[in-house]
């Protein structure tokens, strides 16, 4: 593999001013060997231990600069911990290298080949998950983040989880994290896109060893719990209307609302992938089914927007929960949550004189229907969407 990117060609000139920092935590066992491959790359190499549980190597065995963590902190606070050594050695950029042996060095080239001068930008490498060795839970846990960031930041990138990465020293450091661990990779992505900065990619080749071969200290459930959380405040983060810090200027587009021939063309059509499709339907029914009274319609159009969904598509599902069917049964499922059987009493205390308990029983019940049926309804639309862009395929 150290001959593949050599040989198209790569222009070097990044290089110097480049600092490979590699994030360890108990991989003694591959870490020299990652090391070595990056110095026969030709790279400024500084590891950081992240508090190794044994005894960590030091910088005569390895060679190359090394920062301890007396406790571990998590691979953001080491990423972070690399940036600033890079900041206070006059590198513009790290470049940030898992000590797993997953990826060659010599493959990290690749990513230098993105840096467009005076832009600054975050280049991911995208690994090749095609091979039948890589594990089915990365790739779900590939495309499920995919996806997530998709909603946050609008963009679509084929690998929002590769541990390769290029970062712009000046940008990150200008930033504030919430996150230190695996999900810092997520957060920086996606906050230095709301910061204007440029999100590339580079495809790189990824070796995964045998099944229970290799290290990895990736909690399959306080990771992902970590992972969903962020999500959660990144989305609504989003939906807030209040701007990003801007470290980039935002370049002009025009705005569409001021030419509404053109708007009401592309409407139909974008963001129309199934799962697009799927989203936008969940979010339509969800938010239709919310007592938003007299502001369905602009809430839809805000959030889906906001999330770079289909308006359309949301809006054609949120009348489905028009008056009187899902109403009454979010009410009846509010109401049996209060109280522990079904309004069976239809007048006029019931309906006008206890309408404030019957709204907030509305906006509970609301809040159990709305998912439910936004995920049934979306869960078909994903079906029939899916089958007709087959069926157009087949035509073309």
């Amino acid at each position: 593999m150290a001959g593949v990117a050599q040989g198209v060609g790569i222009d070097k000139k990044y290089q110097g001013k480049t600092l490979l920092v590699i994030p360890d935590y108990n991989h003694a066992t591959t870490l020299i060997t990652v090391v070595n491959q990056a110095k026969a790359a030709g790279w400024d190499i500084l590891v950081v231990n992240d508090g190794s549980d044994a005894p960590p190597l030091d910088a005569a065995s390895l060679d190359c600069n090394i920062i301890h963590h007396e406790t571990n902190q998590g691979k953001g606070a080491a990423i972070l911990t690399g940036a600033m050594y890079a900041r206070d050695n006059s590198y513009p950029y790290i470049l940030s290298l898992d000590a797993d042996g997953q990826h060659d060095p010599q493959e990290a080239l690749k990513l230098l080949s993105k840096i467009e001068p005076d832009l600054p930008s975050l280049i991911i490498g995208a690994r090749d998950m095609s091979s039948d060795n890589v594990p089915k839970s990365s790739v779900f846990g590939m495309n499920f983040s995919n996806f997530w960031v998709r909603l946050e930041t609008s963009l679509n990138l084929p690998d929002t989880q590769s541990g390769m990465r290029l970062y712009p020293v000046k940008e990150l450091l200008s930033l504030s994290f919430t996150t230190s661990r695996y999900d810092f990779e997520i957060e920086s992505l996606v906050r230095l896109a709301w910061a204007g900065i440029k999100i590339d990619s580079a495809p790189i080749a990824v070796t995964y060893p045998k099944k229970g071969t290799r290290i990895s200290h990736f909690d399959q459930v306080k990771d992902n719990a970590r992972l969903s959380i962020l999500h959660t405040k990144l989305v609504l983060r989003h939906l807030w209307p209040m701007g990003h810090t801007q470290l980039v200027p935002k370049e002009k587009t025009p705005n569409l609302f001021f030419h509404p021939i053109t708007l009401l063309k592309q409407l139909p059509s974008e963001h129309a992938t199934p799962m697009q499709i799927a989203t936008a339907v969940w979010v339509g029914i969800f938010l239709g089914a919310v007592p938003l009274i007299a502001m369905h319609t602009a809430a839809i159009i805000y959030t889906t927007h906001k999330l770079h969904l289909n308006k359309v598509a949301a809006i054609t599902a949120s009348q489905l929960c028009m008056p009187p069917l899902v109403p009454f049964i979010c009410i009846q499922t509010g109401y049996y949550f209060f109280n522990g059987v079904f309004l069976y009493e239809f007048s006029k205390e019931t309906l006008v004189a206890q309408a404030g308990d019957r709204l907030l029983e509305y906006l509970l019940g609301s809040l159990v229907v709305g998912p439910i049926l936004g995920f049934i309804v979306a869960g078909l639309c994903y079906v029939g969407a899916k089958q007709m862009s087959r069926f157009q395929g087949k035509i073309a």
